[in-house]
């Protein structure tokens, strides 16, 4: 994987590297449009962007960047099935009130969906809670218990045990340990601050049932 000389955030260079060259792609609470600018400029991503924060949009605008003001919580219903090639919810699905929503959503209107969240089950989390009785700060966590906008703090196995039960196929992993990526089959949930997955629909052959 060549880093992008873009950014200095893995995490962008990943999901660049992981989206086909020409895609349409939709970013949901694409924040200042940093990564948004990044896959238009070197995938010519025919881009558009989903913010809440006037701050973001007016960021996006400021980048020429095709940006609309929405609330992920309320739905994706301006949008029709696959109409993108990928739906990016990056470092967002946290701070969400419906995450089981906007997840079903962005499948439903991306033929594949790029997922990347903080993880909550960080030994460096697990230690702040343990030695020191606090809600934890970490580099991936940086707000007090009072002023944080994470409201649905996650895990990786949270995360793979909900798409289970909801039929959401993963199928791609990728962990990242500070500027580097940990190994999907030694101790993710422990050792990994982020986590990105692939995802889509689950499809199944015509007249296959559901609960098969």
């Amino acid at each position: 994987m060549v880093p992008s000389p873009n950014s200095s955030r893995l995490d962008y260079r990943i999901i660049t590297e992981l989206i086909q060259k020409g895609s349409r792609v939709l970013d949901l609470g694409c924040g200042n449009g940093e990564l948004l600018a990044m896959l238009v400029e070197e995938k010519a991503a025919i881009g558009q962007g989903v913010e809440i924060s006037e701050e973001g949009i007016n960021a996006c605008i400021a980048q020429g960047l095709n940006v609309i003001q929405g609330d992920l919580d309320e739905g994706l219903a301006d949008y029709a099935d696959h109409s993108f090639d990928y739906v990016v919810l990056n470092q967002t699905l946290q701070v969400v009130h419906k995450p089981d929503l906007v997840l079903q959503e962005m499948i439903r209107v991306g033929k594949q969906g790029i997922v990347g969240f903080p993880n909550f089950a960080h030994w460096a989390v697990r230690g702040q809670l343990f030695f020191k009785g606090m809600m934890p700060r970490t580099p991936e966590l940086p707000f007090e218990w009072f002023n944080t906008p994470n409201i649905h703090l996650l895990t990786i196995q949270d995360f793979e045990r909900f798409c289970r039960g909801q039929d959401i196929q993963i199928n791609r992993k990728i962990y990242i340990k500070g500027q580097e990526s940990v190994s999907a089959n030694f101790l993710p949930n422990l050792l990994a601050q982020t986590a990105i997955y692939v995802i889509s629909q689950v499809h199944r052959a015509r007249g296959e049932a559901a609960d098969e």
